[in-house]
């Protein structure tokens, strides 16, 4: 990373995290559980279109988001996203040459960004996920962040054109370990992830249903 690109990130990092506390009152929990150095892949649920931004605007390194194939298409869309560290990937087929720059990033000790459902969730809910984040992890010899997005699907749901106010929360689990993931089943580990991905979206919204609660017991006569 050059100095000229952190800094543009620093600033549109800046930019978001200020649009969308007050656009969606976003608050994130858990970022110092993301390793300060070194290659971490973080791997999040997908709820909507805002997600790569919602997952890193409140982080305090940069994300580099592996984004589908057809982002790229429209040229100065895929260079804002190039320039915020985005690279593409055919969610078609095995893409080798997106593994491979997804390898040569954490190596170099970068944090990538992946969704291993592959596609927007239906419902809110977190869908089966693959197990290739663990197989990529454990080649470049990083832990794994799991990460949960929660009412981004209430702001821009699949069947609404554009984005509504709506509260969101962003929150780190527990790492898993650059040994634990060389030495588990790439299965296992993800069911794992996902159980954890479960529990803190579990937590999440039993924290807004008690925030809700006091709420209307505030404005209570």
């Amino acid at each position: 990373m050059n100095a000229l690109q952190r800094a543009w990130y620093a600033v549109l990092q800046q930019v978001a995290r200020i649009l969308f506390v007050v656009v969606f009152g976003i608050r994130v929990f858990g970022r110092r559980r993301l390793p300060r150095d070194g290659g971490v892949l973080v791997v999040s649920n997908h709820q909507s279109y805002l997600d790569p931004v919602l997952a890193a605007v409140g982080m305090p390194r940069p994300y580099h988001p592996m984004a589908r194939e057809s982002l790229f298409r429209f040229p100065p869309f895929a260079w804002l996203i190039r320039s915020l560290y985005a690279f593409p990937v055919r969610r078609s087929a095995a893409d080798m040459r997106a593994v491979r720059e997804a390898l040569r990033r954490l190596r170099a000790g970068a944090v990538v960004l992946m969704f291993p459902e592959a596609t927007r969730t239906r419902d809110g809910s977190i869908g089966r996920l693959q197990a290739g984040p663990v197989v990529l992890a454990a080649r470049a010899g990083v832990p794994i962040l799991p990460m949960v997005i929660d009412g981004a699907f209430e702001a821009w749901p699949r069947t609404s054109p554009l984005p509504r106010p709506r509260r969101i929360c962003v929150v780190c689990g527990r790492p898993v370990s650059a040994d634990d993931v060389a030495r588990g089943d790439p299965d296992a580990i993800m069911a794992g992830i996902r159980r954890e991905m479960l529990r803190l979206q579990a937590g999440l919204r039993h924290m807004g249903q008690l925030a809700a609660r006091e709420r209307q017991r505030g404005g209570s006569p």
